[in-house]
């Protein structure tokens, strides 16, 4: 006998809980289908919100370590408890996967612990975590929301002890010596910069020519410099053939992209961060007629519709920008689609961070993109040494970039590096958001002093109305 309820959905991570708790605040009966003994999934079990808690307390560690002395305060006999570090992130994790637990009662979403597969688009056989299975229905819709798991390399088997994904490097006992990072993306800059503020030599490896391609040029040779102002080393246009543990250690084999010479580099550790992909495995997404494109990505139309009536969606399975808060997007606007009241998504307006210190946050297009387009557009520019917070903090690194449509002024992205910047793009995002132009930017009264005030620098400097620089 199946159970029956009228949303079902397929993992209860960023993009799951959310359209699962929003579907019930609608009226709806709904069960979420989640494997792992806690709900959250990749980003808050294993993912950014730990990498989170490690990048707070590392960037403590080194602020007391070399950021003290200018501002008169001595501090000696500083050290770090790897253990006590690494159980404070896992007491975070912990509180907030209980929280959504939480949250599920309150909303009387049912969890069903184990695995679905689908027998049919409206029908899902689930494999219990204690050995029994669940045949469930759906009414008015299966949304997958299955998240994506870490690429892997040829020839680099990990073990997540020597050999790690960003997983493993959430949980070393130890700091390594020489830890390497294949990939110079948000991932391994992130978890690269933990380390070596952790006394660790940090070395990145990348087969394409700079970090981070997707980040606007100009940001990301500022970042870069900083990066190895920091102590991080960079091999760019490298490819790893090889990688092969001995001895408590691993030899990696890399060449020149292009072809040439082979070179071998030792570790203590290697942490593999060359991207995620969609995960959809088990799902018998075949046997519904569920087709997926070249990268294994779920295609969806207006609504989150697949091409199968019924099934649904969201997240990292589907195009798009891999990163939580899109998730959680996706997820409650497909919800709201199927009550009735699809409002349409915006990803130009969707901001990504790297949580580094300092940090770098951007909403909309990259200067790359509109040259790329054609489009004929114009540049703000305003650097943190000029602004009056930054001088009285310490810590004048950074510069801000205003993109806006020529003639209109229209906001068409803005590339923060700097401090805070995670906290300063949501202004940036809700311009964008309401069509405002820099003229709007220059007109709000920002208050002083204060970092955000670095925007509207950058806006008045677009206007050809700069003062303080």
């Amino acid at each position: 006998m199946a159970d029956s309820f009228d949303i079902l959905v397929i993992g209860g991570g960023t993009g799951g809980y959310p359209a699962a708790i929003r579907a019930a605040q609608l009226g709806m009966t709904v069960a979420c289908i989640e494997r792992r003994d806690a709900l959250g999934g990749t980003c808050l079990n294993v993912g950014c919100i730990p990498s989170k808690a490690l990048l707070h307390s590392s960037e403590l560690f080194a602020e007391v370590q070399q950021g003290m002395e200018e501002h008169g305060i001595g501090i000696g006999g500083v050290a770090m408890n790897v253990p006590q570090f690494i159980a404070r992130k896992d007491e975070v994790v912990a509180g907030l996967t209980k929280g959504v637990e939480h949250l599920f009662k309150k909303n009387k979403v049912e969890w069903v612990k184990g695995s679905a597969r689908f027998e049919a688009p409206d029908r899902l056989r689930v494999e219990l975590n204690d050995g029994g299975s669940r045949t469930l229905t759906a009414t008015k819709g299966v949304i997958i929301a299955t998240g994506s798991e870490s690429s892997s390399l040829k020839n680099v088997e990990v073990d997540e002890k020597r050999i790690i994904t960003s997983t493993g490097a959430l949980c070393l006992c130890e700091v390594p010596r020489h830890l390497v990072v294949i990939g110079a993306g948000y991932i391994g800059l992130e978890l690269g910069s933990v380390w070596r503020r952790l006394g660790s030599e940090v070395t990145v490896i990348e087969f394409l020519d700079g970090i981070v391609p997707t980040m606007d040029r100009e940001i990301a040779r500022h970042f870069h410099k900083e990066l190895e102002r920091q102590g991080l080393k960079f091999r760019f246009n490298t490819k790893v053939t090889e990688a092969r543990q001995h001895d408590g250690s691993v030899t990696l084999a890399f060449e020149p992209a292009a072809g040439g010479a082979a070179e071998t580099l030792e570790a203590d550790v290697v942490l593999v961060a060359v991207g995620r992909r969609p995960y959809t495995h088990g799902l018998s997404l075949d046997l519904i007629g569920l087709k997926l494109d070249e990268k294994g990505r779920i295609p969806v139309t207006e609504g989150f519709r697949t091409n199968v009536p019924g099934v649904y969606a969201v997240g990292d399975v589907i195009p798009g920008p891999m990163l939580a808060h899109k998730t959680t997007l996706d997820g409650v606007t497909c919800v709201e689609g199927i009550a009735g009241r699809y409002a349409g998504v915006d990803y130009n307006t969707v901001p990504e961070v790297i949580y580094t210190a300092p940090a770098v946050a951007s909403v909309g297009q990259t200067e790359e993109e509109l040259k790329a387009a054609g489009v004929d557009y114009k540049v703000g520019k305003f650097p943190f040494t000029a602004v009056s917070r930054a001088r009285c903090n310490g810590d004048t690194r950074g510069l801000t970039k205003i993109l806006t449509e020529a003639g209109t002024n229209r906001i068409l992205g803005v590339h923060i590096f700097g401090a805070d910047a995670d906290l300063m793009i949501p202004e940036a995002v809700l311009a964008m958001e309401f069509g405002a132009t820099t003229e709007d930017i220059a007109l709000t009264v920002h208050a002083h002093p204060t970092l955000p005030e670095v925007i509207k620098e950058a806006a008045l400097v677009e206007l050809g109305r700069a003062m303080h620089i």
